[in-house]
């Protein structure tokens, strides 16, 4: 039997990714900040200390939209640059005592969001949720 493609796996996701964004969207502008502003802050807050180079790799954006989000973050006083020691070219970007306050305090809220969109799923669920995905993602980026 042959079988049939439909795009139902496609939009299912994408429906899903929407969804998800959107809603961390809202949860952020409580916080005045955009979904990319608080994905660098979350990198620096799990990571610590990064690379502008390094954060962009973790949140998927271009080194031009990084220096632009990285200056808004400095002027809220929520992040701050210092010189690499080892590499002159090389600024490390880190968060300020504020920007650890703000991370702390929503922090909590949005990975209990993110635990609540998966508590349906057992843990079987999950690690085929997760390796259907990397074999998608795979497929995509060959």
């Amino acid at each position: 039997m042959e079988r049939k493609c439909t795009n139902q796996p496609f939009l299912i996701l994408m429906q899903t990714s929407r969804a998800i964004q959107d809603r961390i969207r809202d949860d952020m502008l409580k916080n005045n900040l955009s979904i990319t502003d608080f994905s660098v802050l979350e990198v620096l807050f799990h990571k610590g200390k990064q690379t502008i180079h390094q954060i962009g790799k973790s949140v998927l954006i271009t080194s031009g939209s990084m220096t632009y989000v990285i200056d808004k973050l400095e002027q809220k006083g929520l992040l701050k640059r210092s010189a690499c020691p080892d590499d002159r070219r090389a600024i490390h970007v880190s968060l300020t005592v504020a920007g650890r306050e703000l991370m702390n305090r929503i922090m909590p809220e949005h990975e209990s969001f993110v635990d609540n969109i998966f508590d349906s799923l057992n843990s079987h669920d999950v690690d085929n949720l997760v390796d259907l995905l990397k074999r998608v993602k795979e497929k995509v980026d060959n």
